[in-house]
């Protein structure tokens, strides 16, 4: 569109966007990223050092990596080369890297912008090395997803990664004011509507100017403001930034599970209800549940696993909504329950054990003896059965002959495991009782 109004002669007149009339013209007007362009910033040291380095510009949709691009290529006169990895592939890469062989022959750098960066595979990844070694191009990538999973160790290793944040209520506050000044008039919104209406953008500052844009459209001079009522119906809000495959699955589930561990109930239900709105399978979040309940719970409350369990199977009998009130309540319960990494701890050791010690066989004395022979070589010979014997337990030692007794698991005192500590510590002194005897 915007090649069309050029080749009239219309170019200053073609509609632009209330977002692209906004654009930054300059790093200190980008918002919410003052780690990165204020007075100290990183991109800020970088341009007084009359450079710029291939980068890797990490973060939420709407907080301005494509403008920050756009901004170090005016800034240091290199020439601007933008493309998506969504609809480029190999032959397209090798046009633009011929391209910018030609413009370094004639004495002009190029920074090379890739959307979405993550999106090609490893080989295209791959292709940029050699023009990022030789001088060809400066990188500028910008992805939502994790660098670290989701680009090659090589191509990190020549590319500095600047993470982007999410745009906070002042930033926010900054970009409606812009607008405002834009409009020449203020936002026709309340206090509730305002305050609704970045709960909408969820730091994405290109969606708030969007809204913005379609609210000075709707409402028109003189009229009263909108309500936080009277903004939902005219702006249609938007499913919270969730995709189940990317970081904010696995943000938000940590979360939860480190609410949890922390024996924080609310932080713990909010995450919960984080991830049900945003239409995270409630399979997902009963699976992590039950882990919870083993993983961080235990046997200091045996009845943990039973109620992510029940939580589950309330879920699968009910669905939604009502069955979701159960993984409230399982998260609760596991929450204020005792923690302990008893049994993990002890279950990791004894692997570690299992994998050192290889295949030493048990005693004898508790291997079955089916067979005639295998009475001849004594299998069996000695056991004690332990229910007949006084307080029933014989002491007997059930490690391979060439280990002797380890301890692995060793219980808190916290919750129902301070029982179990108990009762080993009564076998352990019947042991070294009936071993002297």
């Amino acid at each position: 569109m915007s090649n069309l109004f050029e080749s009239a002669g219309l170019e200053a007149e073609a509609p632009r966007p209330l977002a692209d009339r906004l654009r930054p013209t300059g790093l200190n007007d980008v918002v919410g990223q003052d780690h990165l362009v204020g007075e100290d910033g990183v991109l800020t040291r970088m341009m007084g050092a009359g450079r710029c380095a291939s980068m890797i510009l990490w973060g939420p949709p709407g907080t301005g990596k494509t403008t920050i691009a756009r901004l170090l290529a005016g800034e240091t006169g290199l020439h601007f080369e933008q493309m998506s990895a969504i609809f480029s592939g190999v032959a397209d890469l090798k046009k633009a890297f011929e391209a910018a062989r030609a413009r370094r022959q004639e004495g002009r750098g190029t920074l090379l912008f890739i959307d979405e960066i993550h999106r090609f595979n490893k080989a295209q990844q791959d292709s940029f090395l050699p023009v990022m070694e030789d001088g060809t191009i400066t990188l500028v990538g910008a992805t939502t997803e994790n660098p670290s999973f989701e680009l090659n160790a090589a191509l990190l290793s020549r590319a500095q990664v600047l993470t982007l944040n999410r745009l906070d209520n002042a930033a926010m506050e900054q970009l409606i004011a812009r607008a405002a000044g834009q409009e020449g008039r203020a936002l026709p919104v309340d206090d509730g509507a305002r305050e609704a209406l970045m709960a909408m953008a969820d730091g994405d500052g290109r969606y708030l100017l969007n809204l913005a844009e379609e609210i000075f459209a709707a409402v028109g001079e003189g009229a009263a403001p909108l309500d936080a009522a009277g903004l939902a119906e005219t702006v249609q809000r938007r499913v919270p930034v969730y995709d189940k495959s990317a970081d904010g699955h696995y943000n938000l589930i940590s979360a939860l599970h480190k609410s949890v561990r922390g024996s924080d109930p609310d932080a713990a239900l909010y995450y919960l209800a984080r991830m049900l709105v945003a239409g995270e399978d409630p399979l997902f979040i009963t699976r992590r549940l039950v882990r919870m309940a083993n993983e961080d719970i235990g046997l200091a409350d045996p009845q943990a696993v039973v109620q992510a369990l029940a939580a589950k199977d309330v879920y699968d009998f009910l669905g939604s909504p009502e069955g979701e009130l159960a993984l409230a309540q399982a998260t609760v319960y596991l929450a204020t329950a005792p923690k302990s990494i008893g049994i993990y701890d002890a279950y990791k050791s004894a692997m570690r054990r299992a994998r050192e010690t290889g295949s030493v066989p048990p005693p004898k004395i508790i291997l079955n003896a089916p067979t005639k022979m295998m009475k001849q070589q004594e299998y069996g010979a000695g056991y004690k059965y332990d229910p007949h014997q006084p307080d029933g337990f014989s002491g007997q030692n059930y490690f391979p002959d060439t280990m002797g007794r380890e301890t692995f698991y060793d219980p808190p005192e916290r919750g129902f495991e301070r029982e179990v500590r108990k009762r080993l510590e009564y076998w352990s002194q019947l042991r070294d009782k009936r071993s002297e005897e």
